[in-house]
């Protein structure tokens, strides 16, 4: 077993990894572990950290996308989904040994005939940073506020969004135009036709190496005309008159599509996700699906679990 040495200025003990710690070690042995950056002892049944070096990460947690709203059978089209909330942070400390809770928001249900969609739920890490659920698209009342709100259809109004997390949903026009969800980057389009309009678009990311937009607001489903486009972002697709909407897009926060009038089917909200990075070429945390790549380690979570830092 190696043996701690005292140096000129004070105690200087054994040094491991997570890795290589002692494989059978005596009750109070300690040592510093590289891997998490701090002092350890094994306390009889584990390793336990008594002293640590904080470290910083940055992270990206959006809500689920709201579902759009249903089809009013042959009336109108369904308002488009709003985006799930999207906060991003930089050069956050966390404590290693720590824990944090990890939730990962589910998309809302999408409308049935004449109801509106069901909003999306919270993501969070820890205390450090919620996002809020994605407002459901209009049907049959004003469509829902949320992280970003729902897009409206006929005389009914869109959501509002929530300030730093997303935009509002688009009005429909009074007559039988659906309004596009809110999304993070941008406001829902308002609709002034009874064609469906366009999503707000979601916000760009390269936290996971790649450059990727997140919550995107679902189109609004068409009474006549063009169909709204998904924001990009996850954002759903309305349909055309007797064409369902598409669906968010799973683990990134887009709203749902709303069908077209005389269709049945309008599209539910897109899950979220959290994503958590650190510089470093080995994973000192748990937790996640982990990748290293251009110096830093990815831990990205498509459902709730924990982080331990």
């Amino acid at each position: 077993m190696p043996v701690s040495t005292v140096g000129s200025y004070g105690f200087i003990p054994d040094q491991w990894t997570t890795a290589t710690r002692p494989a059978s070690p005596s009750l109070g042995q300690q040592g510093w572990n590289t891997t998490v950056g701090g002092l350890e002892i094994w306390n009889g049944t584990g390793w336990q950290i008594v002293a640590s070096t904080v470290y910083a990460v940055d992270y990206l947690v959006a809500a689920g996308g709201g579902g759009a709203g249903g089809p009013g059978g042959g009336s109108y089209g369904g308002g488009g989904g709003g985006a799930g909330g999207l906060l991003t942070g930089s050069a956050v400390s966390v404590s290693p040994g720590t824990a944090y809770t990890i939730t990962v928001g589910a998309g809302g249900s999408a409308g049935v005939g004449n109801t509106n969609g069901a909003s999306g739920t919270s993501s969070s890490f820890g205390a450090i940073s919620t996002t809020i659920g994605g407002g459901g698209g209009s049907s049959a009342t004003n469509a829902s506020s949320g992280g970003s709100g729902g897009g409206g259809v006929a005389s009914y109004t869109g959501g509002a969004g929530t300030a730093g997390q997303g935009f509002g949903g688009g009005n429909g026009n009074g007559s039988r135009g659906a309004g596009g969800g809110g999304g993070a980057g941008a406001v829902g389009t308002t609709a002034t036709t009874e064609a469906g309009f366009a999503g707000g678009i979601g916000v760009s990311s390269s936290i996971s190496s790649t450059a990727t937009y997140y919550s995107g607001g679902g189109g609004g489903g068409a009474y006549s005309g063009a169909a709204g486009a998904g924001g990009s972002g996850g954002g759903g697709a309305g349909g055309v008159s007797g064409s369902n909407g598409t669906g968010g897009v799973a683990n990134t926060g887009g709203g749902g599509g709303g069908a077209g009038a005389g269709s049945t089917i309008s599209g539910a909200g897109g899950s979220g996700v959290v994503i958590i990075r650190y510089t470093g070429t080995s994973a000192r945390a748990t937790g996640g699906t982990i990748t290293i790549t251009g110096g830093y380690v990815i831990h990205t979570f498509t459902s709730s679990g924990t982080f331990t830092a």
